[in-house]
C-alpha cells in the first residue's frame, strides 16, 4: 500500500470541498473495497476523506412521494433490517443479506455499495492489460479465463460484471441517487448512475469530480406482496453471483399490472429490458410467460470461451424467480417454489 494522508470531513460542504481540491482524495466511509484495491495496488489516494462525520446521513426518512429516502452512510445491515425496509421493499433487504458477509453488510454503506468495483481478477492484477485499471492497455479477460464475466453490455474495451446485489434491488425499484457537489445537488435515475464499458471502461458511474452520494431515494411501490431475489452462484457463503435476479410484481385480477426485473452478475451495470417488462403486462403470471420475457431480456447476449452457460443460465434463474416471486414464502429454506 501506498503512503497516503487521513482527514475527516465535518459535514457535506467540508467533504466536497477536500475531494474537489485533487482527483487523488477519494471519500472513505466503511472502507470495504476501496482499502482492498489500495492493498493490491490497483488504486492510489493522496488523501482519504473520511466522511463518517457527516450528519443526516444515517438515517430513513419519509419523502413527499410517499416514499422514502436511504441515507447513504447507513450501513447495509442496518438498511437490511429496519423494519421500514423489511415491511415496504423486502426485495431489497433480500437483496442486501444475500451479498458479501455478515461482517462487511456491519461496515459497509448504502453509497459505499453504488461505488465498488468489479471483481474482475484481471483488474485485480496490475501485472496484466487492463482496460479499466489502465485505460488503453487492452482487456485480458477476453481472451483469457473468463467464466464470471459479462455476457450483456460489453465490448471489446471491457467485459467485467459489477458486483452489487444492493444495486440489482434497487436498479428493480426504480430508486433514484442523491448526488451533492461543487455544483450544488442533483439527483439520478438509477439506471443511469452506472455506465456500460464503451469507449470509457474505467469509468464505473456518472458521478463528477467532488461529488459524494447523499441518500437512495425509493418509490412508494416496494413490491411487498410478489418479490423474490435469486443469486446463483459457486458456493453459498461469501461469494459473488454468477447471475442474480431481482423481481417485483403488482397483480390484479390475475394478471401482471406492473413487471420490474434487474439481472446481476451478467453486465458492467444492473440490467433492464422495458421489452421484456411491458411484454408481461396484462398477461397471466405463467411460467410460458416468463420464459418468453426471459428470451426477451437475453436478447444479443454474447459468451465467450469459459461463460456462455451463463447465458442459459440467466434465462432459466428469470424463469425460476419470477415463479418464486408469486409465492414469497417459497423462498425459506426446504420449500418448493409453484404457481
Amino acid at each position: 500500500m501506498n503512503n497516503f494522508s487521513y482527514t475527516k470531513a465535518t459535514d457535506l460542504q467540508h467533504a466536497v470541498s477536500l475531494l474537489s481540491e485533487n482527483n487523488d482524495h477519494k471519500a472513505v466511509a466503511g472502507g470495504t473495497n476501496i482499502i482492498d484495491l489500495m492493498k493490491y495496488f490497483v488504486t492510489e489516494a493522496d488523501t482519504l476523506v473520511d466522511i463518517n462525520r457527516i450528519s443526516g446521513l444515517s438515517d430513513i426518512n419519509d419523502t413527499e412521494n410517499g416514499g422514502i429516502m436511504l441515507g447513504a452512510l447507513m450501513t447495509n445491515a442496518d438498511t437490511a433490517y429496519h423494519p421500514v425496509v423489511e415491511n415496504r421493499y423486502p426485495l431489497l433487504s433480500k437483496a442486501i443479506l444475500a451479498g458479501a458477509s455478515a461482517q462487511i453488510r456491519n461496515m459497509a454503506t448504502n453509497g459505499g455499495n453504488l461505488m465498488q468495483r468489479t471483481r474482475c481478477y484481471y483488474f485485480y492484477d496490475p501485472a496484466v492489460p487492463c482496460n479499466k485499471r489502465e485505460p488503453g492497455s487492452g482487456c485480458s479477460a477476453t481472451k483469457g479465463y473468463n467464466r464470471i464475466h459479462a455476457i450483456l453490455g460489453h465490448n471489446d474495451n471491457c467485459i467485467a460484471v459489477f458486483p452489487s446485489d444492493m444495486c440489482v434491488g434497487l436498479a428493480a425499484l426504480d430508486a433514484k441517487v442523491h448526488i451533492s457537489g461543487p455544483q450544488g445537488e442533483r439527483v439520478l435515475p438509477f439506471a443511469d448512475f452506472h455506465r456500460l464499458p464503451g469507449d470509457t471502461p474505467h469509468l464505473d458511474n456518472n458521478l463528477q469530480a467532488g461529488e459524494l452520494i447523499t441518500g437512495l431515494e425509493l418509490p412508494e411501490e416496494g413490491f411487498s406482496e410478489y418479490y423474490s431475489y435469486l443469486k446463483l452462484r459457486d458456493r453459498n457463503s461469501y461469494a459473488f453471483a454468477l447471475v442474480s435476479v431481482a423481481a417485483g410484481f403488482d397483480i390484479e385480477g390475475g394478471l401482471i399490472k406492473e413487471a420490474k426485473i434487474a439481472l446481476g452478475g451478467v453486465a458492467h451495470k444492473p440490467w433492464r429490458s422495458a421489452e421484456a417488462e411491458n411484454y408481461l403486462k396484462g398477461k397471466t403470471p405463467s411460467e410460458e410467460h416468463f420464459a418468453e420475457a426471459a428470451e426477451i431480456m437475453l436478447d444479443g447476449a454474447q459468451g465467450f470461451e469459459h461463460n456462455h452457460f451463463k447465458i442459459a443460465l440467466a434465462k432459466r434463474a428469470i424463469v425460476r424467480n419470477s415463479i418464486m416471486a408469486m409465492n414469497p414464502g417459497s423462498q425459506r429454506p426446504g420449500a418448493k417454489p409453484s404457481l
